[in-house]
């Protein structure tokens, strides 16, 4: 449960004053030793004992050499228990993303207790896969209805895969812009296929932009447009994500990745325009 942050009784009492209090990127002093902590604990099997082998296979995956000091009884555990920083959270992310691979569970309530209550940019994911980046809980509700709603409307395609695959790449441990922006825009094409261009089976959103622009009476939108162009605000979302993907073709000139902050943006975007198209907001008209 995520809560409002309770100001300390110096700031209270006008003793101090405030000072930032997060989200905090990466691992912060005040996070280290219970993240520490919690990974020990949720390798540790009793009588003294850890899972080494669980703690070997995370070191591989995440190509941790273990340290020399640590050689003895449990050197893949005290290499990970002592890691710090973005090694942390990787630890951090790979057990998670263990556990949900193998179908266990882990002690994910106390992570997410740390996460929340130490202000970390990070929470767990839903599917409890991994970390991804907080974002407010009613733009991540509202993104995650609409995957629902396009999972169970087979006419919406794969816009459900798209969408989530979307979010995921934008906001997880590990961002990858490009991919989440190109995501968000399959995930409008999946969606919205079947109102623009049906019969065309190679349809793309530059061709269904072009469909909109040569046939406008065909369509309409649930929100009433000035001077009756009634499909101009779909329209003008579709162009913008469309237009705004910098890395889809190769040219003379230098190729430039959609930035982060352009990817995050054409996620929401993408999410409202999927919404639109699964809930009957855009239809074509007789």
């Amino acid at each position: 449960m995520t809560t409002t942050p309770r100001p300390r009784f110096s700031v209270r009492a006008g003793l101090a004053e405030p000072e930032f209090d997060g989200p905090f990127e990466g691992v912060p002093v005040h996070l280290t030793g219970p993240l520490e902590k919690w990974v020990e604990q949720s390798l540790f099997i009793g009588s003294g004992r850890y899972d080494e082998a669980i703690a070997q296979l995370l070191c591989v995956r995440l190509r941790i050499p273990v340290l020399r000091e640590h050689a003895g009884l449990f050197p893949y555990t005290k290499t990970l228990t002592s890691s710090t920083g973005d090694d942390l959270l990787d630890i951090v992310d790979a057990l998670l993303g263990y556990w949900f691979e193998m179908e266990a569970d882990g002690p994910i309530e106390a992570l997410d207790l740390i996460l929340n209550n130490g202000g970390s940019a990070y929470r767990v994911t839903d599917m409890e896969d991994g970390l991804e980046e907080r974002v407010a809980p009613a733009v991540r509700d509202a993104v995650r209805q609409t995957i629902t709603e396009a999972a169970g409307q087979q006419c919406a395609g794969s816009a459900a895969d798209h969408l989530e695959a979307a979010w995921k790449a934008a906001y997880g441990r590990d961002p990858d812009a490009v991919r989440a922006y190109s995501e968000a825009i399959k995930a409008v094409e999946s969606a919205a296929h079947a109102v623009i261009q049906p019969n065309n089976a190679k349809a793309t959103l530059g061709t269904m932009l072009g469909e909109l622009k040569g046939a406008r009476h065909k369509f309409s939108t649930a929100i009433p447009a000035p001077a009756g162009d009634p499909i101009a605000p779909v329209e003008a979302m579709m162009r913008a994500l469309w237009e705004g993907q910098t890395s889809r073709h190769g040219a003379r000139t230098t190729t430039v990745p959609e930035t982060l902050e352009a990817a995050r943006a054409g996620v929401h975007l993408a999410a409202a325009l999927v919404q639109w198209f699964v809930s009957g907001a855009v239809i074509r008209t007789p």
